[in-house]
């Protein structure tokens, strides 16, 4: 008869528990960083409420995504033809045990060529996976897009034809059966598509707009009055697509903004979109309308404290928005007045806010984690630094927040 020590027992619980915790995507079940979650932690540092800390070969700033006892990411290794002045590049899959930390799953995806140049807050493998049911779909930009089985075997791989001056940078959005993608290289390179999930082939495909330009977002898909809508974030205009057919609903323009890297966010009737570089402002959007919505539907505009690179979370009526210097804006989402700025310091911002179990968290590129409440004033709860710098978001399930630094994935718990 096999004894099972109350050690081991405990262990198989809380493993039987994390494999029924999802976290498949980008800011979360819902895309928009709320996490329906318990026992999350408050307090950490390096060595302490850490579970485990294990090492991430490679460079890559995808957020962590957790689903099925496992949580994966994906990185960029220097293979061993690289020369002085390109690279061979291994893009590869890689997942952990969510209970012990082990290494499950190492799949090399692509194999590609590049020159040494990147932005120096990018990486070849920034954007985040995407967890359903047994397949995992990773894309790494212009460098390739796959699916996976959940033990790492390869199912399809696809190539979409565009250049991005900085690398990848948004991740995919999972619609019914389609993966969909935004794809804005250039002027002439820029394009929305949605792949099969089951083949890789395209089953729709929207030019942009011109003139077009960068942009680094993520889809999101919201439902209103009844209908299905993918808002898309691009260079100077977001736009609303029918997401089965592509098809366009409604558009919203801004003349100077680009290089956009936010994920949208909905709620209490207004789609919240910041506009990127230049002149960044953060505007709210009735997405009721039809056409060219530009002067009919945009029902308020933040100019001060908006982000470049953090997405916004919205919390009942209050909308969060973190500058990438580190200024924290509650603003109330039904009208765009503002009620308090703080600077949360801590260094810079680039991963986005999470709501947990009444909490909000926000991670600084410098390992810093800051957690308030929320409220009509600022209230700061705690403080918690890591080491390493940390521009990937967080995930976060029952027990545990999955925090993922330039060198270590960790799984923080109590």
């Amino acid at each position: 008869m096999r004894v099972i020590r109350p050690s081991t027992l405990l262990l198989l619980v809380f493993a039987h528990t994390l494999a029924g915790q999802q976290w498949p995507q980008f800011r979360g079940p819902t895309g928009q960083g709320l996490a329906d979650a318990h026992d999350v932690p408050l307090h950490w540092s390096d060595d302490e409420n850490v579970r485990w800390k294990v090492p991430v070969e490679g460079r890559g700033w995808s957020s962590p995504v957790v689903g099925g006892g496992k949580v994966w990411v994906t990185s960029s290794v220097d293979a061993p033809d690289s020369t002085p002045n390109r690279r061979g590049i291994s893009l590869r899959a890689i997942a952990f045990d969510a209970a012990t930390g082990k290494r499950v799953v190492d799949t090399e995806v692509f194999r590609v060529t590049r020159p040494r140049e990147l932005n120096p807050k990018n990486s070849f493998a920034s954007p985040t996976p995407i967890l359903d049911g047994d397949r995992v779909y990773v894309h790494y930009g212009a460098d390739g897009t796959a699916a996976l089985t959940s033990s790492g075997e390869v199912v399809w791989r696809a190539q979409l034809s565009y250049a991005s001056q900085h690398g990848g940078g948004g991740s995919p959005a999972l619609y019914r059966d389609l993966l969909i993608i935004n794809c804005d290289g250039n002027a002439s390179e820029a394009f929305v598509v949605a792949l099969d999930i089951r083949t890789g082939k395209e089953r729709w495909r929207r030019d942009r707009r011109r003139p077009a330009d960068q942009a680094y977002t993520t889809p999101l898909v919201i439902n209103t009055a009844g209908r299905d809508q993918l808002i898309s974030v691009g260079a100077y205009r977001a736009t609303s697509y029918d997401p089965l057919t592509g098809r366009e609903i409604w558009r919203v323009g801004y003349d100077d903004g680009f290089s956009n890297v936010p994920r949208p966010v909905f709620g209490n009737g207004l789609v919240f979109i910041a506009t990127g570089f230049q002149q960044p402002r953060l505007i709210a959007v009735r997405p009721d309308g039809s056409g060219d919505v530009t002067s009919t539907h945009v029902a308020w505009t933040l100019t001060r404290g908006a982000p470049y690179t953090p997405s916004p979370v919205l919390v009942d009526n209050d909308l969060y928005v973190v500058s990438d210097s580190g200024i924290l804006t509650q603003v109330d989402s039904r009208t765009g007045g503002v009620r308090y700025q703080q600077r949360l310091g801590a260094g810079s911002y680039s991963a986005s806010p999470v709501f947990a179990e009444g909490r909000l968290y926000f991670l600084s590129e410098e390992g810093v984690t800051t957690v308030i409440a929320p409220g009509p004033a600022f209230t700061r709860l705690a403080v918690n630094r890591v080491d390493g710098a940390t521009l990937a978001s967080m995930a976060v399930v029952d027990g545990a927040i999955f925090l993922r630094s330039d060198r270590f994935l960790y799984r923080i718990g109590e």
